[in-house]
Parts: structure tokens; C-alpha cells; sequence
């Protein structure tokens, strides 16, 4: 009998170890610049909505690590707890039903989809709100396989002005990431992307914003952001579409006021007044004559 319990108790000690040695792992992990943001492809102030998404997303993963450390420990416990110890014959005493357990079950798992949803709709309409005009609107087309980009009128824009990009097609060469369609952005001014596609469905993504949304033929989606850093960030799509899809890339050059409005005034001295619009779509599904 003192020999077993040596070992019961030797295997609560090395359980107990095991514990605290992951817990103290888990929270040195924790201090590193990855894990605080969640392994995301950005930095925080990259604009006024990437440390709203990064805390939603860190926050959940601790959340779901917390419950998953939670459920793991009860399991293990019971697995040492009510294992069948040597010696017994026969079954363990047979339970028809527990309510208070089955009470706990059912209301634990409700309240914490319940937060969930709160947390995720209330950043949600924080970040989708456009209650307010923007400082800047941009028409962005995406077509097979580039993009068209309309300025237009308002606040910080005089006059409607457009940039079109060139069909991409793979020639086994490096891109030039200078060549790409570049959309520009002035820094702290609010904008409004009114999201097109001339053919098919694609996606406008810059994975440095944290926000990413579908181009569907026949209907206008939105992002608002405010861009808080400047500098020059990748963009592609991130829908299968078609043949060059790989080669559907972009940048977005978030620059000074005055660099914005430079940049304005070149494509007015190119020619580039006025908007593409729908008048270049192209829609398979229509089958047009």
C-alpha cells in the first residue's frame, strides 16, 4: 500500500512539474515583439484600425488558450483521478444524469460565445463605420490582372483624376515592384476605398492594414481606414482569379499632404483627368453581344 502511494504520489509531482514548467514557457513566449502582435504582417500604428484588429486577435487566442488550458487540466486530472486503480473489480458507479453539471456545460460555452460576439461586433462597426464623408475616395477597379485606381473629388482632391494599370502576364522574370499599379494615400487623412471589379471576383488586400475585402462584379463594397504611418506597403489579390492571379499585385505609398497632392498634380500634366468607370467593366456572365 506505501508503495503505491509513493508512485500516486510521485505522478502528481511530476504532474504538477510538467504544469508549471509550460506555464512559465507560455509567459516568456509572451515577451517577444511576435507573440504581442500575434504574428501579424504589420506594425502597430500602421493605421487607425491595426491595433483595434491586433487586440481582438491577441485577446482571442489567450482567451481560447486559457479555456483549451482549463479543459486539458480537468481532462488530465480526471484521467489520474478516477483511473482504475489496481486491485478493483467490477464497474465504477453508473450515473444517469448530473443537472448541475449538465447546467455548467450548457451556460459556460453560451456566455463565452455571448463575449465573443460583443468584442468582435463592437470592433467590427467601429471599423466599417462610414458615418461620416472621408477625407479621400478612391474608385479602385481590379480588372484581369491589375488595377485602376479613380480619385476622386472632394476635400484633398480637386478634380476627378484616374491611374490605370497594365495587364500582368508571367515572363519568368523578377517583378519589378516599381512598375506595379501604385495606389497613394495621403497620411492622416481618412479614406474611403469604394471597392469594383470590371470581369470577375477578386479581393483587395494589403496585409499591413490588418483588412482585406471582396470585389464583386455589379456590387460596390467599402473600406474606411485613416493610414497613420508613411511608407510603402505590398497589396495583391487575394482572389483565385484567372490565369496571371499571382501576378495581381499592387503597392500603396502612404506619403506626406504635400507629396499627395504633388503626385495629384503629375497625373492632372499626364492627361488623367477625369474617372474609368463602369463604362470599362466587363462581365463574362453577361454574355453581351
Amino acid at each position: 500500500m506505501s508503495s503505491q502511494n509513493r508512485t500516486g504520489s510521485r505522478r502528481i509531482k511530476i504532474t504538477s512539474i510538467t504544469g508549471l514548467a509550460l506555464a512559465g514557457a507560455l509567459v516568456l513566449t509572451g515577451c517577444s515583439p511576435e507573440v504581442e502582435k500575434g504574428w501579424l504582417p504589420t506594425e502597430r500604428g500602421t493605421t487607425n484600425h491595426t491595433d483595434r484588429i491586433m487586440d481582438l486577435w491577441v485577446n482571442s487566442w489567450i482567451a481560447a488558450l486559457a479555456v483549451g488550458i482549463i479543459t486539458w487540466g480537468l481532462l488530465v486530472w480526471c484521467i489520474i483521478a478516477y483511473r482504475r486503480r489496481k486491485g478493483t473489480t467490477g464497474f465504477p458507479k453508473q450515473l444517469s444524469y448530473n443537472l448541475p453539471l449538465e447546467v455548467f456545460y450548457l451556460t459556460i460555452p453560451l456566455f463565452m460565445v455571448l463575449v465573443f460576439f460583443y468584442f468582435t461586433d463592437q470592433d467590427q462597426r467601429a471599423i466599417d463605420d462610414r458615418s461620416q464623408p472621408a477625407d479621400v475616395v478612391v474608385d479602385v477597379r481590379g480588372k484581369q490582372w491589375a488595377w485602376d485606381f479613380n480619385y476622386k473629388q472632394g476635400q484633398v482632391i480637386t478634380e476627378d483624376l484616374h491611374e490605370a494599370g497594365v495587364q500582368a502576364h508571367l515572363t519568368g522574370n523578377e517583378v519589378d515592384k516599381d512598375l506595379l499599379p501604385t495606389l497613394y494615400l495621403p497620411v492622416n487623412k481618412s479614406v474611403d476605398l469604394e471597392l469594383n471589379s470590371r470581369d470577375v471576383i477578386h479581393s483587395f488586400w494589403v496585409p499591413a492594414f490588418l483588412q482585406k475585402r471582396d470585389m464583386i462584379p455589379g456590387k460596390t463594397n467599402y473600406i474606411r481606414f485613416t493610414p497613420t504611418k508613411e511608407g510603402t506597403f505590398d497589396g495583391k489579390c487575394a482572389e483565385l482569379c484567372g490565369e496571371y492571379h499571382s501576378e495581381m499585385l499592387f503597392r500603396v505609398k502612404v506619403v506626406s499632404e504635400s507629396e499627395f497632392k504633388a503626385h495629384m498634380d503629375k497625373l492632372r500634366q499626364d492627361g488623367n483627368t477625369g474617372l474609368l468607370g463602369a463604362e470599362y467593366d466587363r462581365n463574362p456572365n453577361l454574355n453581351e453581344k
